[in-house]
């Protein structure tokens, strides 16, 4: 399985990465601070360092469990991939994803969920990610995962006082394809909040009571309608009776 591993203490804000990645997937050049439908991946400020942001291709990805009609998958590459063919639009993929990667085209009359592939097709014909390929301070690399985990704890150990004794992806939501090193600045940076476990079943537990919940709320909304429509004739009937026993009593 392949991954890639970013070094926050070797990156130099250059951008070269958000480029490729946009020359890649043809999306309209742009520059932005946040990830979008357009901006696979970003590089932020983080004090005087940068950081990456893109999809994290979890190794058991929420969004792929609970997509009800498999448009996202896990290939044996690596990448989380999405299949609009496939899609149905509910967006439960964007709800389920611990990181808040995928984006929807809320713009368009024909919209798509939206974020990094990782490069599939590149890596389909032995390539590496196009972000990867690009950078001239190596800062992404691409390569096997385990490779990718030797080098990271090697690049600490040779210097433990600029990178936090962490590789950031090797455990968090049950591990992913993206690994992240650098200092303890950009580790402080991610959520503290996602899990040390994979998420997959517990999104499923989540997911499989929508459609009792959405039941609930349907037969709620039905009874309040009811309700307000049974007292808007009631009024109604009133104020015809009041004019009614009016005008009997004009005559």
């Amino acid at each position: 399985m392949y991954g890639i591993l970013f070094d926050a203490n070797l990156c130099i804000g250059c951008g070269s990465c958000v480029e490729a990645c946009k020359e890649e997937n043809k999306l309209p050049a742009s520059k932005s601070d946040v990830l979008s439908a357009t901006d696979y991946t970003i590089v932020q400020e983080v004090g005087d360092q940068y950081l990456r942001r893109m999809c994290m291709h979890c190794l058991e990805p929420s969004c792929a469990s609970a997509c009800p009609v498999g448009a996202l998958h896990k290939t044996p590459e690596g990448p989380v991939v999405y299949e609009y063919e496939r899609c149905i639009g509910c967006r439960y993929c964007m709800v389920a994803c611990p990181f808040g990667v995928p984006r929807y085209e809320w713009a368009s009359v024909t919209p798509r969920v939206r974020k990094c592939q990782l490069c599939a097709h590149r890596l389909k014909e032995g390539r590496p990610t196009a972000c990867a390929e690009v950078c001239p301070a190596e800062a992404t690399m691409f390569g096997k995962r385990p490779d990718l985990l030797a080098l990271a704890w090697k690049r600490i150990a040779a210097d433990p006082e600029h990178y936090a004794q962490r590789v950031y992806g090797t455990q968090e939501a049950g591990g992913t394809s993206v690994l992240i090193i650098g200092p303890q600045e950009i580790m402080a940076a991610f959520d503290a909040r996602i899990p040390m476990e994979s998420l997959p079943h517990k999104t499923w537990v989540v997911l499989s009571q929508i459609p009792s919940a959405v039941a609930a709320a349907g037969a709620g909304l039905l009874a309040v309608n009811w309700i307000i429509r049974r007292r808007m004739a009631l009024a109604q009937n009133g104020k015809l009776n009041g004019t009614d026993e009016q005008k009997g009593a004009e005559s």
